[in-house]
Parts: structure tokens; C-alpha cells; sequence
């Protein structure tokens, strides 16, 4: 075999829940109390790439992360190996050990979830190397939950499941990143810092301690999860946005309710969302949602032609700081966004909503990206993150 053959770079993408996920069923499985939703956001801003290489013999398996060497012995990574290794087609006639390097092109564990862009990249290039073949996103579960629903474009649900091995908790496309192109993406980065309690920690104390949980996962999901999926498919915004904040502001009511509580939005974030409020009403109609993860950054999902305006409104609020240059602070592949913002005469209706008391120290800086594609496999030999000789570029 040529190391052609056994090296392999993938890159895979950052999702962001609109139905949420909190709290599971099975800790080591990774099998939720409940279903969830997302929409995958395109590549070209948020991603992360990873190398694989395999080589015969005896060695132990190495993982480098953002430049660092990781502990390959932390237990989702091994989960993740043995079950990609139990379902390999290809490489079982000899013993080989893997070297990984994965890079992200955003902070890590900040509230942007690389989790899920991390895993999810690691199991499609063992997939791609090791031949395995049907479901993958049931590994890439065992390895971050929501990593599952990175394995897909578009809008992706991952079905909680029944059984008690997870072999039917998986991820699942409600529709590709085709079917509603419209669909953009504005991420406020509050702050990038870590957070004070992980996710992980934060839906264990949940389910322990919240009432609310149970009425949550039994009562309020379900019937969530359908409206959402034809809000969807009937791209039927005004449903979606409503749909979308319900869900982000139940999230955070059972954190705040989990004892001892958890608060993972900041003033910031909350002043984000009376803005957003107050800009839907005088609209008369729903132009962009809000959502927000386990930390303080506003994600708001908003249909393409409001885009330039519901900038307009969020720097007229939090302005760029005087030490960073617009196109910093306002991290767009679309070059003309800010004029375009800049440009905008707030209409009667919504102009008293236009901030006089600005805050130019309440963003890091603003995202804007759009629903995009699913995992790729990269040929062009100049991103490998492994060289010629098989060490890793760092």
C-alpha cells in the first residue's frame, strides 16, 4: 500500500441547534433525554480539518489538536477508535496504529461548538481510511453528542432513539443546505474565553436537579421537533423564528432552574435578545431568531435580504472597538456587508430602536456565514497537516 492510501484529509462542519439537546439517558453511549435539531453552517468560516495517516506495525496512536499533543487515551477518543476499528472493512489484515492532526479555524470550547466539528471530522476520515461502511454519525455520537449532526448539510436532526444499545440514535438530514439557500447565519461572539461550567457537567446536574426536565423531554420536544421539521421543509420563517427562540429561552430557563443554577448568557446576551423582541414586533413580522448554545454568543438565523439591516441594528448597538478594523470585527465573505449595513435608513417603525447608548466593548466580533455542506475529503496534497515523511506540520 502506498501512504497515499493511508493518509486521508477531511474537514467537517460547526452545527448549531434550534431544537436543543441537554441531558442523556446514558452517559457512556452518549444517548440523549431528547431529540434535537440543527442547521450546519457553512465551511468557509467555521471548521475543523483533520489528517489521518495510518502506518503498519506496532506503534501507539497520536493525536495532535491545534498544535498540541493530545492524550489518545482520553476515553471518547478510545470509544471512538475501537468502534471505528470493530467496523472496519479495510486495514484488518495487519496491525496498524494512526497518527491524527486536527486543526479548527475558531477558539475552542468558547461557546462555538468544536466539539462537534472535531469529532465529527475524526470519524469521517477513520471512516474514509479504515472503509467503514452505513451509519457513521452513531460513532461520531460516542464521541461528542452533537458531532452526530455535524455528518450532514443543510438541517439535521438527530432522533434520540429507543434502543438501549443506541444502534437507532443517529443523525438524520431533514434537507439539504439546497433546499433553503436563503437562510443566513449572524454569530455574536460575546466573549471567547472558557466557560465556568462545560456542557457536559452543566446536563448532568440538570437532569438530576430540574423538574422542569422531565416535562421538557416528554411533553414539549417531541411535538417541537415536528413543528420545526415542517417549518422547514415548507421554509415557512415566521414558524422557524418562533419556534427557534421558544426552544433557546426554554434551554437557558432549565439551566437557570438546575440547582445549583447555571447561567451561561451574560448581560450582553440578554440585551441581545430584548433588541431582537422589540426589532420583530416593530417589524410586524419575524426577520431574524435568536438562539444561544451553553455560552453567551447570540446566534440569530435570518432569512438573506434582512441581513444588511439586522447588522445595521446590532453595530449601531455594539460598535466595532476603536482598535479593530471593520473588517475584523465584522468577519464576512461577503466584502460589501458592512457598507451595505452602514447604508441603511432605519425605518419609522424601528428607528427609536437604534442605539444611542452603544457599547463598543460588548462584542469580540460578529460572524456571518450561511447553512452549508456536510463533510468534504480534501485532495489537494497542500492542506495535509502530515508531511511526506509522516510527521505532523505544526
Amino acid at each position: 500500500l502506498k501512504m497515499a492510501q493511508l493518509l486521508v484529509t477531511c474537514t467537517a462542519p460547526v452545527n448549531i441547534a434550534v431544537i436543543k439537546y441537554w441531558g442523556k439517558r446514558d452517559e457512556n453511549l452518549i444517548l440523549p433525554l431528547n431529540s434535537s435539531l440543527s442547521g450546519t453552517l457553512h465551511q468557509e468560516n467555521l471548521r475543523t480539518l483533520t489528517t489521518v495517516l495510518a502506518v503498519e506495525g506496532d506503534g501507539d496512536d497520536e493525536i495532535y489538536l491545534n498544535g498540541k499533543k493530545e492524550n489518545i487515551q482520553a476515553k471518547r477518543l478510545q470509544t471512538v477508535l475501537k468502534e471505528i476499528r470493530r467496523r472496519a472493512t479495510k486495514l484488518s489484515d495487519k496491525k496498524y496504529y494512526v497518527r491524527i492532526v486536527s486543526v479548527n479555524n475558531f477558539p475552542t470550547a468558547a461557546g462555538l461548538a468544536s466539539s462537534a466539528s472535531g469529532y465529527c471530522c475524526l470519524v469521517f476520515a477513520l471512516a474514509q481510511i479504515y472503509g467503514v461502511e452505513g451509519d457513521i454519525s452513531s460513532i461520531a455520537r460516542v464521541g461528542s453528542g452533537s458531532a452526530c449532526r455535524s455528518m450532514f448539510g443543510g438541517f439535521v436532526k438527530w432522533e434520540m432513539g429507543a434502543n438501549a444499545d443506541g444502534s437507532d440514535s443517529l443523525a438524520v438530514q431533514v434537507a439539504p443546505e439546497t433546499h433553503w439557500p436563503e437562510i443566513e447565519i449572524l454569530i455574536l461572539v460575546v466573549n471567547d474565553h472558557r466557560k465556568d461550567t462545560s456542557s457536559t457537567e452543566g446536563m448532568q446536574q440538570s437532569v438530576v436537579t430540574c423538574d422542569l426536565m422531565t416535562y421538557r423531554c416528554k411533553e414539549i420536544v417531541p411535538r417541537r421537533m415536528k413543528e420545526m421539521e415542517h417549518a422547514i421543509l415548507s421554509k415557512d420563517f415566521e414558524k422557524f423564528a418562533d419556534l427557534t427562540m421558544r426552544d433557546s429561552d426554554d434551554f437557558h430557563a432549565i439551566c437557570a432552574a438546575t440547582q445549583p443554577p447555571i447561567y451561561y448568557m451574560n448581560d450582553i446576551s440578554r440585551r441581545i435578545v430584548g433588541l431582537i423582541h422589540k426589532f420583530n414586533k416593530a417589524s410586524g413580522q419575524a426577520k431574524v431568531a435568536y438562539t444561544f448554545d451553553a455560552g453567551p454568543n447570540a446566534c440569530l438565523y435570518l432569512p438573506k435580504q434582512n441581513v444588511a439591516e439586522v447588522l445595521s441594528l446590532v453595530l449601531s448597538h455594539f460598535p466595532a472597538p476603536s482598535t479593530t478594523s471593520s473588517n475584523e470585527y465584522v468577519r464576512s465573505k461577503d466584502e460589501t456587508i458592512v457598507a451595505q449595513a452602514k447604508a441603511i435608513t432605519p425605518s419609522s417603525s424601528t428607528a427609536s430602536l437604534y442605539g444611542s447608548s452603544s457599547d463598543a466593548s460588548g462584542l469580540k466580533y460578529i460572524l456571518h456565514t450561511k447553512v452549508g455542506p456536510g463533510p468534504q475529503i480534501i485532495t489537494d496534497p497542500s492542506m495535509h497537516l502530515i508531511d511526506e515523511k509522516g510527521h505532523p506540520k505544526l
